[in-house]
């Protein structure tokens, strides 16, 4: 150690010591400058993303009432920060490496290689979270919603970037990869349409059956309990079908979302009462003269 100190004392430093003095001194004359600008750089604009995504979030939240809509906007912008830094930094290191010294030729090579290897090994994980991304992007349903993807119905628990999780009638829960939705039918978006078939006999009058329907119709329209429930008026546009004695009237009616359920429940009821009250004649003994839209009568 000595025997270093009067070399460098003496001005007649090692070779190997007096080339790294000068890369050292042209280093910090010549590549310093450009390391501090990029990685300044770097700091700012990762800052500006931040800002900015936050105050656009931000901005959307106060548009949006719903609190699960609110926390998928988060989500995305928490996504679109993570990813933008991410690039901004991998920038930063491709443009600090060369003032090292570092040949990228052979790094970039290499990395598009394993990039390449994992990329195949990996495809279906990444067009998970694409796919999963444009579902967020496009408010294509929300937590709570009733949907049909991937051959599957039921309702939206919990959804991420990576599956969407659906619990349908029966308890079921369904993990569906969000690569695997190709299409997805939203039966709960802005309103839900409800149809009623209403079979009676086909001797019945059929203006007294539609008044009767349309004042049944009106009574749960206006009733407080199902008013906020119901988004438009109750239509009843006649006879839908004709056969084995029987006259099927059909009933149109629009809820809000996940709410046709119980304007169904109550409708049947009050249909059912009605009918009794007037005498109306049904197709036969044992059959039911009230069904869904998707439900055969028996």
């Amino acid at each position: 150690m000595n025997f270093l100190l009067n070399f460098l004392a003496a001005g007649n430093p090692p070779p190997l010591l007096r080339d790294w003095r000068e890369d050292t001194v042209a280093f910090v004359h010549h590549n310093a400058p450009k390391l501090v600008m990029i990685i300044v750089g770097a700091l700012v604009l990762s800052r500006v993303l931040r800002t900015t995504v936050r105050r656009i979030a931000a901005l959307q939240e106060k548009k949006l009432p719903s609190g699960i809509r609110a926390q998928k906007i988060r989500t995305m912008a928490s996504v679109i920060t993570s990813v933008g830094v991410f690039v901004i930094f991998f920038w930063a290191v491709l443009q600090a490496l060369p003032l090292f010294g570092l040949n990228l030729g052979p790094l970039l090579a290499s990395a598009g290689i394993a990039g390449l290897a994992i990329g195949f090994g990996a495809q279906t994980l990444v067009h998970d979270f694409i796919n999963g991304f444009f579902i967020l992007l496009e408010n294509q349903y929300d937590i709570g919603d009733n949907v049909r993807i991937a051959g599957v119905k039921g309702t939206v628990e919990a959804m991420s970037l990576r599956h969407t999780l659906l619990r349908d009638e029966d308890g079921t829960i369904h993990f569906v990869p969000n690569s695997e939705i190709k299409i997805v039918s939203n039966t709960t978006r802005d309103w839900s349409q409800l149809t009623l078939r209403v079979t009676v006999a086909y001797s019945e009058p059929t203006d007294r059956i539609v008044k009767l329907l349309q004042e049944v119709g009106d009574e749960v329209r206006h009733d407080p309990a199902y008013a906020e429930d119901i988004v438009g008026d109750i239509q009843v546009p006649g006879i839908d079908r004709i056969g084995n004695g029987e006259a099927e009237y059909l009933m149109l009616v629009k809820t809000r979302p996940n709410k046709q359920y119980a304007v169904s429940r109550e409708l049947r009821r009050r249909i059912k009462d009605c009918f009794h009250k007037q005498n109306v004649q049904t197709p036969g003994p044992g059959r039911m003269y009230v069904v869904d839209q998707n439900q055969p009568a028996s």
